[in-house]
């Protein structure tokens, strides 16, 4: 069993920047896939970004991105601390929603793939 929780959401203004936090316990961070997705009201759940979860290996850390978020957001992974983060750069009015993070054994970026969720953290952004 893994538990997750975001935290680092808030309002920003356009353009601006944030960085989501997601601590886990109870098992080890490293054998895990580890994603962020988000939610808008209204919409699909959406991936945003992942480590090792689409081609490489195990170990590796290698990240991927959602198109939407190509190139403005970064991911990575504290493995000492149990820690996850979203460096989320030059923030859009789209970029709105409740972020969530996730775990699976499996390489995925569909989040029915995902066993293992966070409660989610708002992230508003103004125009």
């Amino acid at each position: 069993q893994v538990h997750l929780a975001e935290s680092g959401g808030g309002l920003v203004p356009a353009g601006g920047s944030l960085r989501l936090s997601c601590v886990a316990s109870g098992r080890t961070f490293s054998d895990y896939s580890l994603a962020w997705f988000r939610q808008a009201p209204g919409a699909e759940r959406e991936f945003v970004a992942c480590i090792n979860c689409h081609g490489g290996v195990v170990g590796e850390d290698l990240p991927h991105y959602g198109d939407s978020v190509e190139g403005r957001f970064h991911i990575s992974r504290d493995s000492a601390k149990n820690r996850m983060y979203l460096q989320m750069n030059t923030l859009k009015p789209e970029d709105t929603a409740v972020y969530y993070c996730a775990a699976t054994r499996y390489m995925s970026v569909t989040a029915a793939s995902y066993d293992f969720w966070g409660q989610g953290t708002q992230v508003t952004v103004s125009s």
